[in-house]
């Protein structure tokens, strides 16, 4: 497909700035200069060691370092990429100069877009909605937050493409356009160091439906503490599929004793047996499949494609992800798990838990429901490392009740042998840390490896 002539011309003639030169600036300024090879750009990073001397490219001006989001006024065009927070910015930014390349591509091609969000679960519903659309032959695409810039795409769609966008909060803050299909699967606290406070947070995330109109299509977690009651307190008029554990009015999803009952105002119109369904492990994944499922009827997809589809699907790596089964012990990695819902929800899922690591990057969010949990449903063995577990450690030891063994502990081939040291056989050693990678790695899925890595190499020794 041609890029469509309403991109190019909010791009042509402008002054631009590209903020963040990650893998999203990169494919942005890469875009631009193959449909304006001439066009003056400044590219923006806080990092200081930027490799600028790759670029034979005399039409660019880098600016790196701390002072790297200064004077952004200046530019007709700011392509913030979805990393880059403006709330240590002292100064007032004109919000109509902010764009991004998800607000292009939504403003573009909104219609053929199903947009998923929530604190947790997002990859695995976009790619699940993705694998069951593709096995039905259905042509399809996935992009966005799991990966995929919006703008490397476009080439490659046509009229009939649909997109299952995975979509963060982040990429959702400056936007003016809904996808015409919406999935908002939960709000939990998260990323409060980027957006300040959770009501902030929430804004950014209702983003995902904000600017739907009443034939468009959104699916929403009725369960959710916070959802249902601002989807009434905004009046949202548009179609709509509610999910949960009960009968809701209107279309909805009710998951009973592991089959999903798809209803209309009480009368059942189809039914999804799950009881032999075990790719996606746990209570939490139910409302996933639920939410996925809603999108593929809605797009046409029959019972028998879809449920071809879920049984096909074998999951994502680092999301209560199976590492294998050594001296007995039984390894799960979970590292995406950065919010304590996540944790409690991995742990409900395996029971077997017998050593648990939590911890990692310090963002400030709230950890008492992960102890309250944890002290009512005990796991034997924990591992507390990070910031972020030397904090909880501190909150809990005054309240009592810590588990049998316990470490405090940053290294993570000294975690290791601590798991083989004190975990029972036949029993699970789980990583799923309740709080981001950003104190030890550059991201969960480094985690996730190398956590994998030790586990080989330690097996090797006994």
């Amino acid at each position: 497909m041609a890029v469509p002539d309403y991109i190019l011309q909010k791009i042509q003639g402008k002054k631009i700035i590209i903020l963040g030169f990650g893998k999203e600036g990169v494919s942005t300024y890469r875009f631009i200069r193959k449909h304006f090879p001439d066009m003056p750009l400044t590219i923006a990073d806080g990092n200081a060691n930027l490799r600028t001397d790759e670029f034979d490219d005399h039409k660019i001006k880098f600016v790196t370092g701390e002072k790297y989001d200064q004077n952004l006024n200046n530019y007709d065009l700011i392509f913030k990429t979805p990393g880059i927070s403006f709330n240590k910015i002292n100064y007032w930014i004109d919000n109509k100069r902010i764009t991004s390349q998800t607000n292009l591509f939504l403003e573009a091609y909104h219609q053929q877009v199903i947009g998923v969000t929530g604190t947790k679960g997002k990859s695995t519903t976009s790619s699940l909605i993705y694998h069951i659309l593709h096995e039905a032959g259905r042509d399809v695409l996935l992009a966005g937050n799991i990966g995929v810039p919006f703008f490397d795409i476009i080439e490659k769609m046509t009229d009939d493409t649909l997109v299952v966008a995975e979509l963060s909060a982040h990429q959702l803050e400056f936007v003016h356009c809904s996808p015409d299909y919406a999935v908002l699967l939960n709000l939990y606290q998260e990323h409060l160091d980027h957006f300040n406070s959770f009501n902030n947070y929430i804004i950014a995330k209702m983003n995902i439906t904000k600017y739907q109109k009443y034939e468009n299509f959104f699916v929403y977690n009725g369960d959710d503490e916070h959802i249902p009651d601002l989807v009434k307190q905004h009046e949202y008029n548009r179609n709509r599929c509610i999910f949960g554990t009960k009968p809701y009015n209107g279309l909805y999803a009710c998951c009973i004793d592991q089959v999903i009952h798809f209803a209309l105002n009480g009368h059942v119109e189809d039914e999804y047996n799950l009881r032999n369904y075990h790719n996606l492990p746990g209570t939490h994944n139910y409302y996933n499949i639920m939410a996925a499922i809603a999108i593929c009827r809605r797009v046409g997809l029959s019972h028998d494609d879809i449920m071809s589809g879920l049984r096909t699907f074998k999951g994502l790596p680092n999301r209560i992800e199976f590492v294998g089964q050594f001296k007995g012990i039984s390894f799960y990695n979970d590292s995406i798990s950065t919010i304590p819902e996540a944790t409690i929800a991995a742990v409900k899922a395996l029971r077997k838990v017998d050593t648990l690591i939590i911890g990692g990057y310090d963002r400030g969010i709230e950890y008492g429901i992960l102890i309250d949990f944890l002290r009512e449903n005990p796991v034997p063995n924990l591992v507390f490392t990070g910031p972020a577990g030397k904090r909880i450690f501190n909150e809990w030891k005054p309240q009592g009740n810590l588990p049998e063994a316990y470490i405090l502990e940053d290294d993570f081939r000294k975690i290791v042998d601590f798991i083989f040291e004190k975990t029972e056989e036949g029993r699970i050693a789980l990583l799923s840390p309740a709080a981001a990678s950003y104190d030890q790695f550059k991201n969960f899925e480094e985690r996730g490896r190398i956590f994998k890595q030790y586990i080989i190499e330690k097996s090797k020794t006994l």
